[in-house]
């Protein structure tokens, strides 16, 4: 097990790396980013928005255009998307909004984020949280926004070609802790899903239990395997993850130094290593949260090792 580790020491939660031109761009909830030439040795870049578009005010008013959490990026159609959450904390009162950019190179003149606005909100009268935005394209090309926090747990929408949820579409649900049979636990949490196409499957990762509590987190992350990016995701064990399941593949105590890893993303470089991005909390540091990223490597029989 070989890991990579951030050299920059500040706080940083729901980490995703994105590349252009040969360097890796990291971004995380709060809206700070960093630099890096080598995965390793990493900087400050700036903020994507030092103050949050208008809209987000009057969607998720106890935010009041503060912060922003968990986001994600990806390139479609010549231009960087930026997905990004606002949110009540301990409540889905939430919105997933937009923006685009044409180069995530701060220093271009071309460099600029435009906010497109609203994707989807929740409010206390759904069963999801409309926070933790990833995107994933399925065999078809076609994209699909997952997202969700604790509540009904993970779900699916598909976008249309600018990226937005598409018309009169209705929530899919692919990963839960209830479990077949029995009533759902309240409060359910999981969340900081993830979906990663690999060798003709779909893997979707989450984060089982409890962050943002330094050393103390619960935090891990889980993962199954899918034939269809809807599901259903089965973990080693046969189990589905919208009835609990989830093999484990990091958690306290796999990482003597490290506490609670978790909301992972997935990295594949240019030549062709594919890593597991996330954050965890440092026993060594007063539990202060850094970036975390390690090799994920794919069995023939479809099973993940580190």
């Amino acid at each position: 097990m070989a890991l990579l580790q951030m050299t920059v020491d500040v706080p940083l939660h729901d980490p995703v790396i994105a590349k252009e031109n040969g360097v890796y761009y990291c971004y995380s909830t709060h809206g700070q980013f960093f630099s890096s030439l080598d995965l390793r040795t990493w900087k400050y870049a700036g903020k994507v928005f030092e103050t949050l578009p208008t809209w987000t005010r009057n969607v998720v008013p106890k935010n009041n255009g503060k912060d922003f959490w968990a986001p994600e990026i990806v390139f479609r159609d010549g231009l960087w998307r930026f997905y990004y959450a606002v949110s009540t904390f301990g409540k889905n009162i939430s919105a997933i909004g937009m923006a685009v950019n044409k180069t995530l190179n701060p220093f271009s003149p071309e460099y600029k984020w435009e906010d497109k606005g609203l994707v989807i909100s929740s409010t206390e009268r759904d069963n999801f949280n409309a926070i933790d935005p990833a995107l994933c394209a399925d065999e078809n090309g076609q994209d699909w926004l997952l997202f969700g926090s604790f509540w009904g747990g993970l779900v699916l929408l598909p976008l249309d070609f600018d990226g937005f949820v598409k018309k009169d579409s209705k929530p899919l649900f692919i990963a839960s802790r209830q479990c077949e049979g029995k009533a759902q636990p309240d409060p359910n949490p999981v969340e900081g899903g993830f979906i990663f196409p690999h060798g003709g499957k779909f893997y979707l990762f989450a984060s089982h239990d409890f962050c943002c509590r330094g050393t103390a987190s619960s935090y891990h992350i889980v993962y199954g395997v899918a034939e269809k990016i809807s599901g259903p995701y089965i973990d080693e064990d046969g189990i589905d993850m919208n009835f609990g399941g989830g093999t484990c593949i990091r958690d306290s105590f796999s990482l003597k130094k490290w506490a609670g890893p978790g909301h992972n993303s997935v990295f594949k470089d240019d030549d062709g290593k594919i890593y597991l991005v996330y954050h965890a909390y440092d026993r060594t540091d007063e539990g202060h949260s850094k970036l975390m990223i390690e090799e994920i490597h794919f069995k023939k029989d479809g099973r993940i090792a580190l």
